[in-house]
């Protein structure tokens, strides 16, 4: 798939990580008007193990950003279950993809699942369906995709389009590297030597 040789004065990328398929939705911005350039999902789920998953999560964010030179990722920032190992699971996932974008130096942005769907749909409860069906209107798509998770992943990119506007004073989190990553996460990461 080539990306189209239309001009944007903004691309963004967005990312909705999972471990058995993950969202990406690739938005063009000229001015005020926003446009979907793409969107597709990364299957995970034949994969034998979790390491291959991450494997494949660092090659295909790389190949994705390669192609479409996204000036910014924005990412669904970890939400908080019961089920602890599905929770790291996800959360390596994110990772795995925040450091795609970082190793080519873009800068990346998180925000919360509920303020995603509050800024795609005015409610932040709506449904996977709800986010999909808003989306297709607001940005013109003939066809709802198979797989919602490119959707989600849309609307992480154009939530980030509402958020920055002409300001970026609205954006939640931005993190121009590993360093400035680190630095505001200290608490989320886990000390070794505080391990017996």
């Amino acid at each position: 798939m080539d990306i189209p040789e239309k001009e944007y004065e903004r691309v963004i990328l967005g990312f909705d990580p999972g471990t058995n398929i993950m969202g990406y939705g690739v938005l063009g911005c000229n001015g005020s008007k926003t446009e979907l350039v793409t969107l597709g999902i990364i299957h995970l789920s034949k994969l034998a193990n979790h390491a291959l998953k991450l494997q494949k999560i660092h090659e295909r964010s790389l190949a994705i950003i390669d192609m479409y030179k996204p000036d910014e990722v924005a990412l669904e920032e970890p939400f908080f279950g019961k089920n602890v190992q599905s929770m790291l699971k996800l959360g390596r996932a994110q990772g795995v993809a925040m450091a795609a974008a970082l190793y080519r130096g873009i800068p990346i942005f998180e925000y919360g699942p509920k303020k995603i769907k509050q800024s795609i749909t005015g409610n932040g409860n709506a449904s996977k369906l709800q986010v999909a069906s808003m989306l297709q209107n607001m940005l013109k798509f003939k066809d709802l995709p198979k797989y919602l998770d490119s959707t989600d992943a849309v609307a992480v990119a154009l939530c980030h389009v509402f958020q920055s506007g002409n300001s970026l004073g609205g954006v939640k989190k931005q993190y121009s590297g590993w360093n400035a990553f680190i630095k505001e996460n200290e608490k989320r990461l886990s000390n070794p030597k505080n391990k017996k």
